[in-house]
């Protein structure tokens, strides 16, 4: 598609506008449109992913493990407080990790009652497999958007997410 086509949105803000609706409909279209490049960024996700036999965000977690560096151990608290998961989303991951063997769980050596949630063996060559693939995954799905374009997207996104989470 090139920028003079239509798309949907911009036949369903027609639509609008012919039902008498006079208001800016440009954020409509605008979060319309990131709403559907979430469903095709997150289906190419977890299509790469589960070739790992990874479900639903468990590379996230692998990966920011492994990203923490060696002993590639964090808290449950540091970890959902990364990913802006609930505890809950975040038990029920590491739950499923754990019965894979791709992480354990223990008590930290510091602070008996503090629990570790530390990257095992089989979880650190897995996430070092995937994580070419998943890079990959992303580059494709900028594929058509040159380098200027993705300075100007990245640096709209970051102003945009930074104002709406303040």
């Amino acid at each position: 598609m090139t920028r003079t086509e239509d798309d949907d949105l911009d036949r369903i803000a027609r639509q609008w506008i012919e039902q008498g609706i006079d208001d800016d409909l440009t954020p409509m279209k605008l979060i319309g449109r990131l709403l559907r490049l979430v469903k095709v960024v997150e289906a190419a996700q977890l299509r790469c992913h589960g070739d790992f036999g990874l479900g639903q965000g468990e590379f996230d977690v692998l990966a920011t493990l492994r990203r923490a560096g060696a002993p590639h151990c964090l808290t449950p608290s540091q970890l959902f407080q990364s990913m802006l998961l609930s505890s809950g989303a975040m038990t029920n991951r590491l739950d499923r990790l754990e019965r894979k063997g791709l992480i354990e769980r223990r008590h930290s050596e510091e602070d008996r009652r503090s629990v570790e949630v530390r990257l095992t063996g089989a979880g650190l060559q897995l996430v070092d497999r995937a994580l070419p693939a998943h890079l990959r995954t992303m580059r494709e799905l900028l594929e058509g958007v040159g380098g200027r374009e993705r300075d100007q997207l990245e640096q709209l996104l970051k102003l945009w997410l930074g104002r709406v989470t303040e």
